[in-house]
């Protein structure tokens, strides 16, 4: 059985292709425009394990919201695609992923009730190079655990530096959804007591 989304997402603003094979080895192609967006997207494949294709267009020559959001609008779309009914899963998944002086935390449950709980350190530096807004790394959680119909608490303790307080959080979020949308060897069905996700 594959388990592979594909999504394009075509409006005034952006057009987008996103491609997620959860059975993959960590090869990712990505390119929004938005280079440190890239970076973080090229995290979430590799430590992930799944196999990323990502390909926007957008207009950014108002600013980088729109490619972002609607990245992050297509990639929650893909993974639930790609979930199925979900089937053999772990469903739950977490991980703590330290980044020199930060530490972010991320609890997933696939569970498909959308929820955010979010938190990260005050006072974080506006942007991060001349395009990210760091007021988007919530925004882009939100869009996606809505279209992805995930539960997602994503945590962040300590950090200074904006860059790592960032990649930290995609980092722990890759990995706890690597542990949440693996087989379980263990058991067999939808793993809830409703019998759906």
């Amino acid at each position: 059985m594959t388990r592979i989304g594909r999504v394009e997402r075509v409006t005034g603003e952006t057009s987008v292709l996103v491609e997620v094979d959860l059975d993959g080895s960590g090869r990712y192609e990505v390119a929004t425009g938005v280079g440190f967006f890239d970076h973080m997207l090229g995290q979430l494949g590799k430590h992930g394990l799944f196999d990323l294709t990502v390909k926007t267009n957008g207009d950014l020559h108002i600013d980088s919201h729109h490619t972002i959001e609607d990245t992050a609008i297509a990639l929650g779309a893909a993974f639930r695609e790609a979930l199925g009914d979900k089937s053999g899963i772990r469903r739950f998944g977490h991980a703590s992923c330290p980044l020199d002086e930060t530490l972010a935390q991320a609890t997933v449950d696939l569970s498909g009730r959308p929820y955010l709980v979010h938190t990260e350190p005050e006072g974080m530096a506006p942007m991060i190079g001349p395009e990210y807004d760091t007021t988007m790394t919530r925004h882009i959680l939100e869009s996606f655990v809505a279209q992805a119909a995930i539960c997602l608490h994503v945590h962040v303790p300590y950090g200074r530096n904006a860059h790592h307080i960032v990649e930290a959080q995609f980092k722990a979020l890759a990995r706890a959804l690597r542990e949440a949308c693996e087989p379980d060897p263990r058991a067999a069905g939808v793993p809830s007591t409703k019998g759906v996700l």
